[in-house]
């Protein structure tokens, strides 16, 4: 028999890791949401944090394109990931960007979700000087509505084609570019107009207002009633928002705004342990006066909001988090429903 003497240092974390109580080797779970300074990538964050206190160690990894990113999560190769509910039943159905995944019904049923928020508008941006200062304005004139694969970009067209009648390609020039590059272009001049999701007082927004003027188009109230904007309010995930729009200094456009509101949920999978959501769900519920401190329309964030938008079961752990605590839960966000 062979026998091998280990430094001192390693039987001594051993020892302590069989006397101590409670500790475990940690496990590292994979986490991904868009980029920094999106509203998303604030929740997501928040959440991964309050997790982290109670040892679920979540690794994330920003700037993702959410339809890849719940992709990956349906398939089990990730473990948390910021969802959006219009992509899930288009993953359900196999169509648009994932009309050629073999197997995308089942990844979608495979989503679970924590909770839900409101994590903004959709923002028609536009500086002073670009010659746009109504929606039909944009003619002839350069846009962009979003990355390349991400839905965002599809939401803007059909918001711009409802109120205007125009058509990317045809009567404006719809560009395509990541959300960095965005405000870049338009800080640069580059494009005409912006249309970016964001927080309400996003501080993206806010800073064309710091050496200059911009304008954020408002949703025509002529239009909000019509068949076409009502189906778009009534999406998943979607929904109509007003605010001020003295919220932006330097901001042109008076009085209320009119805006596409969007939602989203914090997902999971099926997969992962019932007790580590239960865990990550609960530290997030109980430490919500430090998430309310992270951004200002984390507030909103509340018992009563918790399942906003969320269109897939709840995974059993945030079930059983939510049933101990005295949360009302829709039936048809029970797991076995």
């Amino acid at each position: 028999m062979l026998y091998f003497k280990l430094p001192s240092r390693i039987i001594l974390a051993a020892t302590l890791a069989m006397a101590l109580p409670g500790v475990v080797s940690a496990e590292i779970f994979k986490g991904e949401t868009a980029g920094v300074g999106d509203p998303v990538h604030t929740m997501f964050v928040a959440f991964s944090n309050q997790a982290g206190k109670v040892g679920v160690e979540i690794q994330v990894n920003a700037g993702q394109t959410l339809t890849k990113s719940m992709l990956k999560g349906g398939k089990g190769d990730i473990d948390f990931f910021s969802t959006v509910p219009s992509l899930v039943n288009l993953m359900a159905g196999q169509k648009r960007m994932y009309e050629k995944v073999e197997g995308a019904p089942e990844f979608a049923s495979n989503i679970r979700a924590i909770l839900g928020f409101k994590a903004g508008a959709y923002h028609p941006v536009t500086l002073s000087g670009s010659g746009i200062e109504t929606w039909d304005d944009i003619k002839g004139k350069t846009v962009f509505t979003g990355p390349p694969a991400g839905s965002a970009s599809a939401t803007s067209e059909a918001l711009i084609k409802i109120i205007t009648g125009y058509v990317p390609g045809e009567d404006y020039t719809a560009v395509r570019l990541n959300w960095g590059e965005g405000y870049a272009a338009l800080a640069d001049g580059k494009i005409d107009m912006m249309v970016r999701p964001a927080e309400i007082g996003s501080a993206n927004i806010e800073r064309f207002g710091l050496s200059g003027e911009f304008r954020i188009l408002s949703i025509p109230e002529d239009k909000i009633d019509s068949e076409e904007m009502m189906a778009l309010f009534g999406r998943p995930g979607r929904g109509m928002m007003r605010f001020d729009g003295d919220v932006y200094k330097g901001q042109l456009t008076d009085g209320e705004i009119t805006a596409l509101g969007f939602t989203q949920f914090v997902g999971t999978h099926a997969g992962v342990s019932d007790d580590v959501v239960y865990d990550a769900t609960k530290a997030f519920w109980e430490n919500l006066d430090e998430v309310h401190a992270t951004a200002f329309f984390l507030k909103d964030v509340t018992k009563e909001s918790a399942f906003t938008s969320v269109n897939v079961p709840l995974h059993p752990g945030a079930l059983r988090y939510y049933q101990e605590a005295g949360f009302s839960v829709p039936d048809e966000l029970h797991p076995d429903s």
